[in-house]
């Protein structure tokens, strides 16, 4: 117990985290805390000290017994301990809070998924009608991906303390603490991803769920020691934007910018805003088109078939499959500009009887479960934040025995993300897909995969639009500022780049269930 006190420091991580947990309690105006996580006290001799009444509860005996002696200690502050099972929480702990917090990466100590979903629940349980659940858990992502690297400036913050994994696989993170006397204690924990953990509270009702890195709202996905969860009880009914993540958030606020509503809508013609197969002399439009015929050859398309393109656009796709086929569309668009533009040509063209345009993510698809026999998509998954959790909504809304056919730009199996790091900050990403990736999500969802691999087109396209832009640069810039252009311009350049060395790939994926 004493060595846990020497691992964690409290003076260096009182530095380290500052006020950001109080001021995310305050600004919600909490009162009263339940710390699941108690362990010798930390943090619930700082909320005490702030003036919350708080309750610490703790699975250990041994531990509220040194949370007791450390409040005491730390300003004679009594603390109301009790201990109790996660899992039976609400057993073990009376009444209702405004905030329950499970800090320390105290949460990776679960191995069970039932046993995770379970105190979760019972965490929600606990919450009053507009609670709010701060939870914390160490990068897994990045030692699973990229091997360990920490600075130790956060949480275990010893000096003279290393902690270091010496086996992590996707099932077992086991660490291995040193202590200056040469004493050494080994921990196993379980290895959360950010996206899992992220679906599990959702899942579980938290509407709204934001992620901090190392404290930060923005941040490089590699870079964080920690996440900190902060999801919100509070159920939203009509705020389909607030429950976006920061990825979906930043591509809306672009897509709805005048600059780049300006941009797509005279470059690309104001139909399509994804890649084109290319033929000798084809305009942007016209291979944007081909595009959609090429995807389109291999459904079974008839006026019975109900179809969902995910990340519509401008609409051309869907008025290309109505007025072609007679099927309904449902477009799902995150920018409300490109959605209004997509309802005005539906009208004009006489094609609104059979598409549907709906606000929205596809990170939360407002649809039932099987209703549609086609779902469909163009460059747009790339721009999620939680491209697993996309894929999961899309199978779910899928009818038994329906097709899901897309495409998206992707890193090539095996990039390095450092290689692609143009492109990815450009996009404001810390990953792209790859066909891999696709393969192995799509098939776990019980999908069979087909990949035709068209990269020498995306090569093509971007070289088209770069060379379309510069050619009508002093036309479009009455109507697109000089910044976003040169932004625009450098973008295509680094999406070339790319493609000529052999780090993205693109081409048409058909999945069946």
């Amino acid at each position: 117990m004493e060595k846990w006190d020497e691992l964690i420091d409290w003076r260096r991580r009182y530095e380290s985290e500052g006020t950001f947990f109080i001021d995310q309690l305050k600004a919600r105006g909490v009162k009263r805390v339940l710390d699941v996580a108690t362990g010798t006290g930390f943090h619930s001799v700082r909320l005490v000290q702030e003036g919350f009444d708080t309750v610490s509860a703790d699975g250990s005996q041994e531990m509220l017994r040194k949370a007791f002696e450390n409040g005491f200690a730390y300003g004679q502050y009594v603390l109301k301990v009790v201990q109790a099972d996660w899992r039976y929480l609400n057993r073990d702990v009376h009444g209702e809070f405004d905030a329950v917090i499970c800090l320390g990466n105290s949460f990776t100590h679960l191995f069970s998924e039932r046993d995770r979903r379970k105190a979760l629940a019972e965490f929600y349980a606990m919450l009053k009608h507009d609670g709010v659940l701060i939870i914390d858990q160490r990068n897994y992502d990045s030692i699973l991906d990229d091997g360990f690297s920490s600075t130790h400036s956060y949480y275990y913050c010893g000096e003279e303390v290393t902690a270091e994994p010496e086996y992590v696989d996707e099932g077992l993170a086991r660490f291995r603490y040193r202590f200056p006397d040469g004493s050494e204690y080994a921990l196993n924990m379980f290895p959360l991803r950010k996206n899992y953990m992220r679906r599990l509270m959702r899942e579980v009702g938290f509407q709204r769920v934001d992620t901090f890195g190392d404290f930060q709202k923005t941040y490089h996905e590699a870079d964080p020691d920690f996440f900190i969860h902060v999801a919100e009880k509070t159920y939203r009914e009509d705020d389909v934007s607030g429950s976006y993540s920061p990825a979906v958030s930043t591509a809306r606020d672009y897509y709805n910018s005048d600059d780049a509503d300006a941009f797509y809508h005279s470059v690309w013609g104001g139909q399509h805003i994804h890649v084109g197969v290319y033929e000798d002399g084809d305009t942007i439009d016209a291979a944007s088109g081909r595009t959609v015929e090429r995807m389109a050859a291999g459904l079974n398309l008839t006026p019975d078939v109900h179809v969902l393109d995910v990340g519509a656009g401008f609409g051309g796709s869907a008025r290309y499959l109505a007025r072609t086929h007679g099927c309904k569309v449902t477009c799902l668009n995150l920018s409300e500009v490109e959605n209004a533009r997509n309802r005005a040509a539906n009208k004009e063209q006489g094609l609104d009887e059979l598409i549907d345009v709906v606000d929205g993510s596809f990170e939360e698809l407002p649809f039932n479960d099987n209703a549609f026999h086609v779902v469909w998509s163009q460059d747009a998954l790339l721009h999620g934040g939680d491209r697993i959790r996309a894929l999961e909504e899309i199978v779910r809304v899928l009818k038994p025995g329906g097709e899901f056919v897309f495409t998206d730009p992707m890193a090539a199996d095996g990039c390095a993300r450092d290689a692609l790091r143009p492109i990815l900050d450009r996009l404001h990403l810390d990953t792209m897909g790859s066909p891999g990736f696709y393969r192995r999500e799509l098939a776990r969802l019980g999908l069979s995969v087909e990949f035709e691999d068209l990269t020498r087109h995306l090569v093509t396209h971007y070289g088209r639009v770069l060379r379309e832009t510069e050619a009508r640069e002093a036309e479009i810039s009455r109507k697109i500022s000089a910044d976003y252009l040169e932004h625009m311009k450098t973008g295509l350049r680094n999406w070339i780049d790319g493609g000529e060395h052999g780090r993205l790939r693109w081409g048409i994926f058909r999945c069946g269930n």
